[in-house]
């Protein structure tokens, strides 16, 4: 096992910067998730990692060893691909073996190899079968199978559960996360989905056009994040946009007075509130900032309501309210009142 350092990593297409100057760093037996849009650099940083595209500058150490140069078979990286790449007319133990030949391990090592690697994922007595006659779970484990049975120091996934269904993605997720607890191995993982790296991540990283916005522990990004763009993307967020002036306070483009934390440079800005934050119904007249909106929209979510609500013309908040079962069930068009403590407002200045 080993951690894993990338200094100053870059990638350039000609004159366009798909990853531009990134730093990271995943210890040993650490679970690192990439984050963010599609196209923000995340696959390309994992590819550079693994080998299968070279940086244009910066440098990748894998434990002690200097890997930016090295191609990929020489690096002792797990790649999992999103689409698995499974060979179809091979049997499970066929395409868990390819990859000790590509990494010319001795033959009189594969059958422990090979029976160690489909026993840590649970896929004993499938040995015969073909990608086929396998479910889409199992055949990410092949995939899972495949890479451990080379005993890398670093296992990097690409999208591992985006091909599964909603159902079978929660129960790989939860398989995946403990099979790296178990072995103690150094993960980096990629996803667009942010409900995956809250829930597998030891540390987030998240990325957008390229760069690093934010990394650290999932209450870090979720409580405090670093800017807007992050706070927009980890849970559900909603904005007010404005201007702040003297004193914290800020002035909605609807109207609306709103008292913030902390003081913040005078000029266009935005507030930024995590739906569950925001009190709807008779408590929330004694909150500092309180108003009154109408319903425009109910979802039904089982635990709770999710609200959307007008404040006025420009205005807007989304808010999630419990579902206890003693409560109204809120309806469109409702009047109601809706308010928030001053410390849960996040104050970006633009």
């Amino acid at each position: 096992m080993a951690g894993l350092s990338i200094r100053q990593l870059s990638k350039h297409y000609g004159e366009t910067a798909v990853v531009k100057d990134v730093n990271l760093q995943a210890s040993d037996g650490e679970f690192v998730v990439l984050l963010g849009p599609s196209g923000c650099g995340k696959t390309t940083t994992l590819r550079m990692i693994a080998g299968f595209v070279m940086p244009t500058a910066g440098s990748i150490h894998v434990g002690e060893r200097d890997v930016t140069m090295l191609p990929p078979w020489k690096r002792r990286c797990g790649l999992v691909f999103q689409n698995y790449a499974l060979f179809p007319h091979m049997t499970v133990v066929q395409n868990v073996a390819f990859g000790l030949q590509m990494q010319k391990v001795p033959k009189a090592e594969h059958g422990k190899r090979i029976a160690d690697a489909l026993a840590m994922v649970r896929l004993d007595g499938m040995d015969d079968r073909y990608p086929r006659q396998l479910s889409g779970g199992q055949q990410q484990r092949v995939a899972i199978a495949r890479s451990l049975a080379v005993q890398p120091d670093i296992l990097l996934l690409d999208e591992p559960l985006s091909n599964l269904d909603a159902k079978l993605r929660q129960d790989v997720r939860v398989e995946i996360r403990e099979l790296q607890r178990r072995l103690g191995l150094t993960t980096v993982m990629v996803t667009h989905d942010q409900e995956e790296a809250l829930t597998m991540a030891d540390r987030m990283v998240v990325m957008s056009g390229g760069e690093v916005y934010q990394a650290g522990t999932q209450k870090e990004l979720y409580e405090t994040p670093a800017n807007r763009f992050v706070a927009g993307f980890i849970g559900k967020a909603s904005f007010l946009e404005g201007e702040f002036s003297s004193g914290g306070t800020f002035r909605s483009l609807g109207g609306l007075t709103v008292r913030c934390a902390r003081d913040m440079p005078l000029g266009k800005g935005s507030v930024g509130l995590r739906a569950e934050h925001i009190v709807v119904g008779a408590a929330a007249l004694s909150l500092e900032n309180n108003y009154s909106g109408r319903v425009e929209y109910v979802g039904y979510m089982g635990s709770f309501y999710e609200l959307r609500l007008r404040l006025n013309d420009a205005d807007t908040l989304m808010a999630h309210i419990p579902n206890r079962g003693a409560i109204a069930e809120p309806r469109v068009g409702d009047e109601v009142s809706l308010g928030w403590t001053r410390e849960v407002g996040m104050a970006y200045a633009d």
